[in-house]
């Protein structure tokens, strides 16, 4: 993003109607039937930790949106964990910057002193780059099919993470 001009806002402030096109562009329009889905399914993205890029036209870009979510292990026993995505920038846009400067802003807006494990399904070549892997998550399961190497998850201490569970909506 350092040669263009964009803005970060939060995602609350974006019109659903603009946000909802640019996931049917980045990933169609059926992609309510995708795994993803079904893990947040009845939560709503928690608005302190979901963002917007905008360019200087206040032109959507991109967004990443972050979900309260659960896995639950096999004592029955639920732990907290933040579901990243979608994380989603206009195709002409890519590689200008967007994606790391959304999860720049997530990051920064996570509480150090309170910080769950964030969860994600996608690809570990790119998510990697932001500490994401594969390795805690090879006993986990989802509603739903899934690729076991694109199951990514960030923790400081994935020490504290069940070997076995299953990946769901935080419902209270």
């Amino acid at each position: 993003m350092d040669d263009v001009t964009a803005t970060l806002i939060p995602l609350a402030e974006v019109d659903p109607a603009m946000i909802e096109a640019l996931l049917d562009g980045a990933f169609g329009e059926d992609r309510h039937s995708r795994t993803a889905y079904k893990v947040r399914e009845g939560t709503d993205w928690l608005p302190a930790l979901s963002f917007a890029v905008v360019d200087e036209n206040r032109y959507l870009v991109g967004s990443i949106q972050v979900w309260p979510v659960a896995l639950t292990d096999d004592r029955g026993r639920r732990h907290p964990l933040l579901m990243v995505g979608p994380v989603a920038v206009v195709p002409e846009r890519h590689n200008q910057g967007f994606g790391q400067a959304l999860f720049a802003a997530m990051f920064d807006a996570m509480d150090p002193a309170a910080a769950l494990p964030q969860v994600l399904i996608g690809d570990p070549e790119y998510y990697g780059r932001f500490g994401f892997h594969a390795a805690p998550t090879q006993g986990w399961d989802l509603p739903g099919p899934f690729e076991r190497h694109r199951l990514l998850v960030r923790s400081d201490n994935p020490g504290i993470l069940p070997d076995h569970g299953t990946l769901g909506p935080w419902l209270g």
